[in-house]
């Protein structure tokens, strides 16, 4: 990639629905075959430099600042949701002018050639904000992608919000996004958290982006189980099996 870009990763979470006995850390922090859940969404994103990835940390952010040296470490100081989380690093962006990569520190699954599928979609079309979208046989409580006559983003509607004809589509909303940097931080201020959880949404910043005339463009795959993220013990438990058949092949 020769053209500027960064990361956020969101590692700032709990997971209350993770927390055992003996096992109080943040989420991301959570092994599968003796690595942290963030290990494997670092390694994807390797062809970006360490200075240049910023990891959103919160709670228990000790453990995480010190497990990974020499990444770049936003705090934030309460979990007010995906928006709120991806503000957080906006001192960290301040002055920037390239194009940012923010995905979640729970999704471990994500490949290094998605991450770049996706990047190479944003530069190549131009885009103010590209989404990865995808389909999966697994069932999961994602957001669904609405598109406009043309084939175009319209907006994404959350699972609960859906009509029996929405929840019918399938494809999904990753939560892995391009954003042109400058573009993404005046979209962050007018997030609004008028809704059940009281939560700044980082889904609402495409809709947000596309009412003030900008380009967003989606990078559409078959995801399968990359689209995982980690928020049960169950999915803990998938996904280490998914590593170890994984390991297992190469």
């Amino acid at each position: 990639m020769d053209k500027k870009l960064k990361a956020v990763v969101l590692a700032a979470g709990k997971g209350t629905r993770l927390q055992t006995e003996g096992a109080e850390m943040p989420k991301v922090m959570r092994e599968a075959l003796g690595k942290p859940l963030l290990s494997y969404v670092l390694d994807g994103l390797g062809f970006i430099e360490k200075e240049d990835i910023i990891i959103v940390v919160g709670y228990k952010k000790e453990k995480v600042t010190a497990a990974f040296e020499g990444y770049t470490f936003a705090v934030q100081r309460e979990q007010l949701g995906t928006g709120h989380a991806a503000m957080s690093a906006k001192k960290a962006l301040s002055g920037y002018d390239g194009a940012v990569l923010v995905c979640c520190g729970d999704m471990p699954l994500i490949r290094r050639d998605t991450y770049e599928a996706l990047v190479r979609t944003h530069f190549e079309e131009g885009n103010a904000c590209t989404m990865l979208t995808g389909t999966t046989a697994e069932k999961l409580p994602y957001g669904r992608v609405l598109r406009d006559a043309d084939g175009g983003f319209d907006r994404i509607v959350e699972e609960r919000d859906c009509t029996p004809a929405q929840a019918e589509i399938d494809e999904l909303n990753s939560g892995v996004y391009v954003f042109d940097a400058k573009k993404l931080l005046p979209a962050l201020s007018e997030l609004k958290n008028n809704n059940s959880q009281g939560e700044y949404y980082l889904t609402d910043v495409p809709y947000v982006m596309q009412v003030h005339g900008e380009k967003i463009g989606i990078c559409k795959r078959d995801l399968g189980y990359e689209i995982i993220g980690v928020n049960t013990q169950s999915q803990l438990d998938q996904v280490e099996r998914l590593l170890r058949e994984e390991k297992e092949e190469n």
